[in-house]
């Protein structure tokens, strides 16, 4: 192993736990409202009290800085008048030495206040030298005064009398200092520069202090601020993170649940508001679980009532109808009527039968192995006779082989049957398209018309029970209401969905996808939808069983339902093999179909 893999270990360890870290604070921060006010009141409160803190530093700076800067000042104008009093003795001038004894004198008088004095000639070719006293020189060697040369600068363009200064660091380094200089004429020994050089390591050793203070009473105070913050928080939360645990139980199910009500503020106000909310809520599920009880009872009940006197009504139908021949005109046109109604009878009461097992939970599935192409060829065979007397060409879509799947042969046959009558009693006489196709996971059929189509209500209600699109519009095939609810109860039963799409104007689609085996999970159906053929503008309104392809679930009547986009559907993977196996219709009735049946309604089309 080499040295630098030997070092990674622990880096990307480190680095792991940072991420880690990370993602926990940004977990908390988004999925906790407590966290969220807490971490905004310290960062606000933060960012409040480091300006204020920030300002008053700077004006207790500047304070400081100021007075000294008065003190200073006012020795400087001492020393200046001191300085200029001096007189040649005995008549004899100045001389360096009376000078630096002078300057020492007035430095040791002004100990603490002042760090050196130097006085500097302003003639180059003067007879004095500089002279320092203070901390500033060493043995008599010429002080280091820090003098920069934007202050000579401005000395030599300042007037006379005028008085400058300049914040400099000490010559030794232990702190800040005051640099004050100012011109002045010394009688009999010329023009000289005084420089005072003032300490103000206390002035700054009182600001570090302050500055301190305000730190440890900013962070005692964050501290604080976020505490209480955290306290009033969870009073506010606790409530509406236990009234949001009692809503999630009730919506599983748990109508019993209610939220603890403490004290008489408002919490508590909201607290007894949910729990009156829940009661009515509970009390009108429980009142129509007992209706949708009585009704489905009610449905059962009637319909093996009717049964029997059914039975016996039918034979004595059938029995008149095939004695119609020896009835006049008006009798036997009767007995017509009574087989047929007799007949539409019993197919309503059929349908009932199986709605009321599906609501009862006794609906079995069948499943075994089964060609579902010999289920398409076998339905088209049924309604071979309608789809002729409709003019409707009829066109079927598949693999040359079989397609198998485990499946309840009636019910798979009943849902192709319904849906295949549904296109002939709507498709205006025009050709049906029904495509059968295949992938690992499912196989699908598909049934395609091209008659009035639907508009987005009607599909979102296709599956609804005894729901129609134009209950006005004349029926040529019967029907109870019930088909469509019965298939997507049907597909439900096999783990399958039954969708519909449809367009005013450009037809519908109906398309079952099953998986191969019942215990199958399918994830895409083979078949597209939207068909290839439809002209899409915009969204395309789909409905069917929920799905795991991305779909929104939503309710309508007692069936559910999703809703998708074209852009979801149009994901599907379909079949790109297939072939026509079965004609109905020769070549010229399909390039020219004769609708036999009355279209009232140009636009729209009841769905049964």
């Amino acid at each position: 192993m080499s040295p630098d893999s030997a070092a990674g270990g622990p880096v990307r360890t480190a680095a792991s736990a940072l991420r880690t870290f990370w993602n926990f604070i940004l977990r908390s921060f988004s999925h906790s409202l407590q966290v969220r006010i807490v971490v905004l009141t310290i960062v606000l409160t933060s960012v409040a009290i480091f300006g204020v803190g920030t300002y008053m530093s700077q004006q207790i700076a500047r304070g400081l800085f100021d007075t000294r800067l008065d003190s200073l000042s006012s020795q400087t104008r001492s020393i200046l008048a001191e300085l200029r009093s001096l007189a040649p003795v005995d008549g004899q001038a100045v001389t360096q030495d009376t000078l630096s004894s002078q300057l020492s004198s007035i430095y040791n008088r002004s100990a603490g206040s002042v760090y050196s004095l130097t006085l500097e000639p302003k003639d180059p070719n003067s007879s004095f030298t500089t002279i320092t006293a203070g901390d500033a020189a060493e043995d008599g060697e010429t002080a280091k005064v820090p003098i920069s040369e934007e202050l000579r600068e401005a000395i030599r363009k300042a007037p006379t009398d005028d008085k400058l200064y300049q914040s400099v660091s000490l010559p030794d380094g232990t702190g800040p200092g005051l640099l004050i200089t100012q011109e002045l004429q010394i009688p009999g020994a010329g023009q000289f520069q005084l420089y005072y050089l003032g300490d103000l390591s206390e002035q700054q050793d009182t600001l570090n202090f302050v500055q301190r203070s305000m730190f440890v009473a900013a962070l005692v105070l964050v501290v604080l601020v976020g505490a209480v913050a955290w306290i009033v928080t969870r009073l506010v939360v606790t409530p509406v993170r236990t009234g949001a645990e009692v809503a999630r139980l009730i919506a599983d199910g748990d109508l019993d649940e209610r939220m603890p009500v403490h004290g008489n503020d408002e919490i508590a106000v909201l607290g007894e508001s949910f729990n009156d909310m829940a009661d009515t809520l509970q009390h009108q599920i429980e009142q129509m679980e007992r209706l949708s009880v009585l009704q489905r009872q009610f449905v059962s009940d009637v319909s093996h009532e009717l049964r029997t006197p059914l039975t016996t009504i039918r034979a004595a139908a059938d029995l008149i109808y095939d004695s119609r021949d020896e009835l006049d005109p008006v009798t036997a046109r009767s007995a017509e009527l009574l087989n047929s109604q007799a007949e539409r009878f019993d197919n309503l009461l059929s349908d009932l039968l199986e709605i009321s097992r599906y609501d009862a939970g006794a609906a079995a599935l069948v499943a075994k192995p089964v060609d579902i192409g010999a289920i398409v060829t076998s339905v088209i065979e049924t309604v071979s006779m309608v789809a002729e007397q409709m003019s409707t060409g009829i066109v079927v879509h598949a693999p040359s082989s079989p397609v198998m799947a485990e499946v309840d042969r009636v019910r798979i046959t009943r849902i192709v049957r319904n849906l295949v009558v549904n296109a002939i009693e709507h498709g205006e006489g025009n050709p049906i398209d029904i495509y059968v196709a295949s992938n690992a996971e499912a196989v699908a059929v598909s049934v395609r018309d091209h008659g009035v189509g639907m508009n987005e209500d009607q599909v979102e209600h296709v599956f609804d029970r005894f729901w129609r699109a134009d209950p006005a519009r004349k029926r040529t095939l019967g029907g109870s209401g019930l088909g469509l609810a019965i298939s997507l109860e049907d597909a439900h039963l096999h783990s399958g969905w039954l969708q519909v799409w449809g367009k005013i104007g450009e037809g519908s689609c109906f398309r079952l996808t099953i998986p191969r085996r019942p215990d199958q999970e399918i994830t895409s159906s083979p078949l597209p939808l939207p068909p290839r053929d439809a002209q899409i503008q915009g969204a395309a309104l789909v409905a069917g069983p929920l799905s795991s392809d991305g779909s929104v679930r939503i309710q309508t009547g007692s069936i559910p339902i999703v809703v998708e986009t074209d852009q979801q559907v149009l994901t599907d993977d379909p079949q790109q093999h297939v072939e026509t196996i079965e004609t109905l219709e020769d070549d010229n009735d399909l390039d020219q179909p004769e609708s036999a049946a009355e279209t009232e309604d140009e636009n729209e089309g009841g769905r049964s």
